[in-house]
């Protein structure tokens, strides 16, 4: 490299900084979201959030445009951001990728034992707070189950990607009218492909995970259309 191609390139040096801390407060907004803590429709204040994360507004901004892209958030002109509000067809399509890449996950597992501490302590996360009734933690506990469940490839890469899928997941679960309902029947579920999974039955495993994304995806979607009011068809 020349040096003046290295002098051009130490003027980038403040981006480094920059884009980290960006891609940091964007990981804890992104967190936010799959933990359902900012809901669908929820504008973000930069001050707020500038403020109690101690971070710059060019850095906050970043960390919106990151979140954008990854379709967790909208800029409305002269409005602000706010946290996007899905469509029907955004839930297929998050279905279709889940499908894809969980089952895939599972398939390529190899040779047993395999590493399901993790993925147990999601499964117990769901059935305590099924006990004490509070289904906000169930939705909570499901994602945490099925983003372990994709741990398991150990891909970094598998990893990032579905942290935004199941980011998007959640804000499809805020306007289902009764958590229990959706989340309730899928606590025995994600038992049961652990205990397959402890039995170092893969096949098995992914046979009970694509008809439980199956189910899922037909009960989201057509809980979602009922309460956005919008005709449904078929899932394709």
């Amino acid at each position: 490299m020349a040096a003046s191609e290295a002098r051009d390139l130490s003027d980038d040096r403040a981006l480094l900084g920059r884009t980290s801390t960006a891609e940091r407060v964007a990981d804890i907004l992104r967190t936010r979201i799959a933990e359902g803590c900012l809901p669908p429709g929820t504008r973000l204040s930069e001050d707020g959030i500038g403020g109690a994360l101690g971070v710059s507004r060019n850095t906050l901004r970043e960390a919106f445009r990151l979140l954008t892209h990854e379709r967790l958030l909208v800029h409305e002109l002269n409005r602000g951001v706010f946290v996007r509000v899905l469509a029907a067809g955004d839930v297929d399509d998050i279905y279709r990728t889940r499908r894809l890449v969980e089952c895939a996950v599972v398939r390529g597992l190899g040779q047993p034992p395999y590493a399901l501490d993790a993925l147990a302590a999601a499964v117990t996360e769901g059935e305590r707070a099924a006990r004490a009734g509070d289904w906000g933690t169930v939705s909570t506990a499901n994602i945490h189950f099925h983003r372990e469940l994709v741990g398991l490839a150990g891909s970094a890469r598998t990893n990032e990607l579905m942290r935004g899928v199941l980011a998007e997941l959640r804000l499809a679960f805020h306007v289902v009218g009764d958590p229990r309902v959706l989340h309730e029947p899928y606590l025995a579920r994600n038992r049961e492909i652990l205990d397959a999974l402890r039995a170092g039955d893969r096949t098995g495993a992914e046979d009970l995970l694509a008809r439980y994304l199956d189910d899922s995806r037909t009960g989201v979607a057509t809980a979602y259309a009922r309460a956005a009011g919008t005709p449904r068809g078929p899932a394709d």
